[in-house]
Parts: C-alpha cells; sequence; structure tokens
C-alpha cells in the first residue's frame, strides 16, 4: 500500500457516501421519527449484530442511553450482543443462531424497534432475531449492505448500503447510526 492507494479508498468511500445519503437521506428521516416516536412512547430499541455489528448496536444503545449531542432524559435502547452470560448460556443450551431471537422474544414488546445490523445480511442469528421481532409485532428496521441477503424481506424498514466491500458498508452504517442519533435526540424533550 501506498500513499495513492489511500487517497483511492478514502475517495471510493466518500463517493458511496455522498450517493448513499443524497438517496437515502428520506429513509433515515423516517426511521429515526419513527425511532423517537416509539422511545417516546415508552418504548425501547432493541439493536443486534455480529462482530464489527455489534460493536455498531453496542455504541448506537450507549448513545440513546446516555447522550449524543445534547442534555436530555437517557431513552431505553439494548445491544443485544452485550450481556457475555446471556448469550453464551443461550448459545450453549439453544444454539448461536437463537441468541438474538430469544433476548428480542423476552424483551420485545410491539411498538418497540428492532435494529437489525448485518453487512451481508445473511448471518442466521441476525434473520432469527428479525423474525422474531417482526412476528412479535415490533417495528423491524434492517441496516445492510449489497441487496439486504435475507434481511431484506423480514423488515419494515430496509437501510441498505449498495455495495459489496464490507468495510466500506460499515463506514456508511456508522454515519447512519450517528445520524439516527441526532433525529431522535432533536424529538426527544430536554
Amino acid at each position: 500500500m501506498d500513499a495513492d492507494d489511500i487517497r483511492r479508498i478514502v475517495a471510493e468511500s466518500v463517493a458511496l457516501k455522498e450517493r448513499f445519503f443524497a438517496d437515502k437521506a428520506p429513509l433515515l428521516l423516517q426511521v429515526g421519527r419513527r425511532m423517537a416516536a416509539s422511545l417516546l412512547a415508552g418504548g425501547r430499541v432493541l439493536a443486534f449484530g455480529n462482530g464489527g455489528s455489534a460493536a455498531d448496536a453496542q455504541h448506537f444503545a450507549a448513545e440513546l442511553v446516555g447522550r449524543f449531542r445534547g442534555e436530555r432524559p437517557g431513552l431505553s435502547a439494548i445491544a443485544l450482543a452485550t450481556d457475555p452470560s446471556v448469550v453464551t448460556a443461550i448459545g450453549n443450551d439453544m444454539g448461536f443462531e437463537a441468541v438474538f431471537r430469544r433476548q428480542i422474544e423476552a424483551h420485545g414488546r410491539a411498538g418497540d424497534v428492532a435494529l437489525a445490523i448485518s453487512t451481508s445480511g445473511r448471518s442466521p442469528n441476525v434473520v432469527a432475531g428479525a423474525s422474531a421481532a417482526r412476528a412479535r409485532g415490533l417495528v423491524t428496521v434492517g441496516l445492510t449492505g449489497n441487496g439486504g441477503g435475507e434481511v431484506a424481506d423480514l423488515v419494515d424498514h430496509l437501510i441498505d448500503v449498495p455495495h459489496r466491500d464490507p468495510q466500506r458498508i460499515q463506514e456508511v452504517h456508522a454515519m447512519v447510526l450517528h445520524l439516527l442519533c441526532e433525529i431522535v435526540e432533536e424529538a426527544a424533550p430536554r
């Protein structure tokens, strides 16, 4: 790798973001406002994914429970990959595919928001979680890439990054989550 490679990678990332956000801004407003409505009515956001997407879910939940930019009351959000005792117990007893489904069954209520994050949209445990959320009447949001995989057919709102490279997809996901935080926080009482 050299400096030209770095410039090329950054240019590709910037171009993808410009195209994506020019096209998806109305969808992000719709999803953010729907999340805000659920949270302000006493609902919660249940966010989940694997690997880097689990970290994204955790970051998003932390911004909602804590604060993003301004002072406001805490908002109810849970990242479903963050409790190792729960994840390993479910994984051991029911299989790794059940780790998000089982927690959705335990914590999800109609009107809550389930945020399924997967760069491929094909992770079996994320697909199972999205399916369980839909069955329980949660508002389902898929944050995906490359067409959305199986998650695309299980969500009310698909935020799909049209790219194949997981790194570029995750770079867009990070900005999507920050924008959703801003939209939610704008609606929250101070």
